[in-house]
């Protein structure tokens, strides 16, 4: 696990390590949380978009990167009413099934890696992340 940002509000180590373990990484993998700014330029360089996204995934060699942008999932999980643990758990679960070969390029795609990632979620105790509720008034 690498951070790149103050740790304040992100998942512990230890919750990103036992997501990341239930998705069932076929290779060595680091985690690495970052900030806007690291967010953007590696998703610029290796996807030519000029913002930043809430996880990138990288195969090389037989080990892979999960990057996890904290300011984009941390605002995902608010504008989506869900609780940012589950926000992180579901992320991290679909950058290792990327590393894993799954895609969702089209709707046959996209169901097969969403019906993968609701089952191993679940096992972990988190709701569907399709399902989204909308947030409870303050």
């Amino acid at each position: 696990m690498q951070y790149a940002v103050p740790r304040r509000g992100v998942p512990a180590a230890s919750a990103l390590a036992r997501w990341a373990r239930a998705a069932r990484p076929d290779r060595g993998l680091t985690v690495r949380i970052v900030g806007t700014r690291e967010g953007r330029a590696l998703n610029r360089r290796f996807r030519r978009r000029a913002r930043a996204t809430n996880v990138l995934s990288f195969a090389y060699g037989g080990e892979g990167d999960v990057v996890l942008c904290h300011p984009i999932v941390a605002r995902e999980a608010r504008a989506q009413g869900k609780p940012l643990r589950a926000h992180y758990a579901h992320l991290v679960v679909h950058g290792i099934l990327h590393l894993r070969g799954y895609v969702h390029d089209d709707e046959r795609s996209a169901r097969r890696m969403e019906a993968r990632e609701i089952r191993i979620l679940r096992r972990l105790g988190f709701g569907d992340p399709y399902t989204v509720e909308s947030p409870r008034p303050a």
